[in-house]
């Protein structure tokens, strides 16, 4: 459907306590912070002095269809209303259909055909966003599928997005974890969701330098470890947890 990949650019938290989230991720990922100009709604989270998302309170029309506490990634794109089109004739869904952010670009809330929610987005403007190296700390280091079908999940991906298929992992009785990516080195993972979990979504890992000393952050911010910490390969170590509001957020580290 596309032959230019697009990728994740912005990951957002929407949460019912945006001073007592702001509190948290500071202490826990250590980002700095700070008001969009023109706009003390918003939140721009910075590691170092690169941007890598926002905390904002949840939007009432995401309050009236009862959105938890979440962070949402956002997936750049050419065209929203044609990238919202092709979601649609493919079996997606616009949550919200496309909308303009004045003087930061065109947005629509998104899900795929099996209910994970994510957001398409267009930056104003043609200048690029300032990066740094992929495992700087505060940085998203990895974007996660859990999906009904993990497989299938990646081809609609794939379709809508141009993503490519890294390389599959067999993990036995959890099926195939598959690597994807948007240009260059894989950014992220599709899977098929585990039974008790109830209903598809993304999940994001920031990247800490340790995961014990992340995990003693996570508990004495008051948030919780949910799942982990584990070894993964690279080797690297992850942890699932969630914050004091209920998002989900995981964290990845070089070091345990």
């Amino acid at each position: 459907m596309t032959t230019k990949s697009s990728p994740f650019i912005w990951h957002d938290l929407i949460t019912t306590d945006v001073e007592a989230a702001k509190a948290f991720y500071a202490q826990v990922i250590g980002w700095n912070m700070q008001s969009f100009p023109g706009n003390d709604d918003y939140t721009v989270v910075s590691a170092s002095t690169v941007g890598i998302g926002g905390i904002m309170a949840i939007p009432p029309d995401a309050c009236e269809r009862g959105a938890p506490a979440c962070w949402q990634g956002h997936i750049a794109v050419d065209d929203v209303d044609g990238c919202a089109d092709r979601i649609l004739s493919h079996g997606g869904a616009i949550i919200h259909p496309a909308a303009d952010i004045p003087n930061v670009g065109r947005f629509a809330l998104a899900a795929d055909p099996q209910g994970a929610i994510f957001i398409i987005f267009k930056p104003q403007g043609s200048e690029s966003m300032p990066s740094a190296a992929p495992m700087t700390p505060g940085l998203v280091g990895w974007n996660e599928l859990h999906a009904v079908d993990g497989l299938k999940a990646f081809d609609w991906y794939s379709k809508i997005f141009g993503w490519t298929q890294s390389r599959d992992m067999d993990m036995g009785p959890m099926g195939i974890y598959r690597l994807f990516a948007t240009g260059g080195e894989p950014v992220g993972g599709m899977m098929t969701k585990m039974p008790d979990m109830p209903k598809p979504f993304w999940a994001y890992y920031f990247n800490v330098e340790s995961i014990d000393d992340a995990i003693e952050r996570t508990n004495k911010a008051g948030g919780k470890v949910v799942n982990g910490p584990h070894e993964v390969p690279g080797p690297m170590f992850t942890v699932n947890c969630q914050d004091p509001q209920g998002a989900w957020f995981s964290m990845v580290a070089p070091k345990r």
